[in-house]
């Protein structure tokens, strides 16, 4: 008998052929590039260079220590900041949920750069201490700069994470647990944040790899503290010399270590494999006393403090500026400056590439969503397994690889739109995708199968039923990526060119070349666009959240 043609199938061989072309053959040029000499013996000299030698080997705990310590502090900063929001009921609270957002939808590296311009060695802030009150303040770069943009970029993360998470749990559980005594501090503790571990663990890893993969904030104001993304960057194009055998080592040893860290929290979140249904949702309090006025000091003052980089950034684009030098008085000159310097085209790039880049995503998101939750086979499942791949790996490492793989012909990319559009897609599917099909979970398959038993076919029920059910996770997801890929740049910076260069790209060449006026001009639009991202998301949704 012949077997019927089944077009889920075929969508499944598609996404395979599509993962192995783009993705797996690429890491496997990686692999194949550390392990082969230059006179094409297999050797593995380049791990042992980097092992053997403390000055490479050093850069594997350097990451480990600040991207630790960045995740711990985003999250003494963001649970706080979540409970005082989902518990008590703030004034402003609408203000407090857009702007945290919007600390944490910026590149990271402007966030540095704006910081140097404040707390830098001429920073303003660093000036005025010193001439008005004598006081030298410490050092903004090294350690304590990176944990300190981190933590201020990445704790909103944590916040909306978190947000979620209490909104799930059913306040009877916290009127069952004052009826035994447990209360304040204590029912915190040991109610509160019990239930809501398997979330914590999620922020996590989340923050973690997102500091461990920043490349920006390292590169402008960590100076002598090397991590492994900028070590990867300067050993694939550094000014003193570059070895690309060498760069294609650390990136395989970079891809093993984020992978351990993904199987150890995953292992972490089974130990808390529960359920909650939130029957009786929680109860806002009205925040009285001086504990009241403190929650308010907390919340607004570590919103400023978050926000201010990216003000003041705003603030000094339009200021007169020669190169690094920024003068009295305000003009238009800088942004007169950036219409010179590409910035048209930069938009151009930057509006093209994340409009076709977002939709690939939302077509594969929803295509991938629905094999894995309502067509559960092996082969869908790997399918599931190489989407989440990169989000464990560093920009850079997908950018090298993406060259390795298409640099040369049959498929020559290098340079072209097209391998920027590759990397995005790559890069920045993963957010969709779990929302997608977290959202698909939740929806019941007896919807799907009513629309069957009423004469539409699959895939009309597929087109007409499930998708548009899909719609709140498929948006949700796909704004996290919007405002990934317009401010992309650790796998940018290794594949663009003049011609397809980006607003983030323009942003950072400006820095790089001491143009300070330029740097903020381009800087300011890119925040600009990404705050607009958010409140037409906001405005079209009706929504009062982003579900990660």
């Amino acid at each position: 008998m012949k077997r019927k043609f089944e077009v889920w199938t075929v969508v499944t061989w598609v996404f395979l052929a599509l993962f192995a072309l783009f993705l797996v053959y690429p890491m496997y040029g990686i692999l194949k590039q550390s392990v082969i000499s230059k006179d094409g013996q297999f050797t593995l000299e380049q791990f042992v260079k980097f092992f053997s030698t403390p000055y490479y080997s050093s850069t594997i705990q350097n990451s480990f220590v600040v991207t630790i310590a960045v995740t711990a502090v985003t999250l003494l900063l963001g649970i706080p900041f979540a409970y005082f929001y989902s518990f008590f009921q703030l004034k402003g609270s609408k203000f407090l949920f857009v702007t945290s957002i919007l600390c944490c939808m910026s590149a990271p590296f402007i966030g540095a750069y704006s910081w140097i311009m404040l707390l830098g060695r001429n920073g303003v802030i660093t000036a005025f201490f010193k001439d008005v009150f004598g006081i030298k303040l410490g050092s903004i770069y090294g350690f304590g700069g990176i944990l300190m943009v981190q933590a201020l970029k990445f704790f909103p993360l944590v916040f909306v994470y978190m947000n979620g998470a209490f909104k799930s749990i059913d306040n009877s559980l916290i009127e069952a647990s004052a009826n035994m005594g447990c209360t304040g501090v204590k029912r915190f503790f040991n109610v509160i944040m019990q239930l809501s571990m398997p979330t914590i663990l999620a922020a996590s890893l989340l923050v973690f790899m997102r500091a461990f993969a920043d490349f920006g904030t390292p590169l402008l104001i960590g100076e002598g503290y090397r991590t492994f993304p900028v070590e990867i960057y300067n050993q694939y194009l550094g000014e003193n010399g570059t070895d690309h055998n060498f760069a294609a080592a650390i990136s395989v040893i970079a891809i093993l270590v984020t992978a351990l860290v993904f199987f150890l929290q995953k292992w972490a979140t089974k130990k808390y494999n529960f359920s909650i249904n939130c029957l009786n949702p929680i109860q806002k309090r009205k925040p009285q006393g001086v504990g009241g006025v403190l929650m308010y000091v907390y919340c607004y003052g570590l919103i400023a403090l978050a926000f201010l980089p990216q003000l003041y950034i705003v603030y000094l684009s339009f200021r007169n500026c020669d190169g690094a030098v920024f003068k009295p008085g305000f003009s238009l000159v800088n942004y007169e400056k950036a219409v010179k310097k590409l910035l048209v085209r930069s938009i151009d790039n930057t509006m093209i590439f994340g409009v076709v880049s977002l939709a690939l995503i939302i077509l594969f998101a929803i295509l991938i969503a629905y094999l894995v939750v309502r067509r559960p086979r092996p082969l869908n499942h790997t399918i599931d397994t190489l989407s989440m791949l990169p989000y464990i790996m560093p920009g850079s490492i997908i950018g090298i690889a993406l060259v390795i793989a298409f640099g040369k012909k049959p498929l020559a990319l290098t340079g072209t739109a097209a391998v920027m559009i590759i990397a995005l897609v790559i890069r920045r599917m993963p957010y969709t995708i779990r929302s997608a099909t977290a959202t698909l979970q939740s929806i019941p398959i007896s919807t799907e199968e009513a629309s069957l038993s009423l004469g539409a076919g699959k895939l009309k029920t597929f087109l007409t039923v499930t998708t548009p059910m899909m719609a709140n996770g498929i948006m949700s997801g796909a704004v996290l990526s919007w405002v990934a890929i317009v401010t992309e740049l650790s796998s940018a910076i290794i594949l663009y060119n003049n011609k397809t260069i980006t607003l983030t790209m323009s942003t950072y060449a400006a820095i790089s070349r001491g143009n300070d006026g330029l740097a903020c001009a381009f800087a300011a639009i890119l925040t600009v666009l990404t705050a607009v991202s958010l409140i037409l998301y906001l405005a079209v949704t009706k929504s009062e959240d982003i579900k990660l």
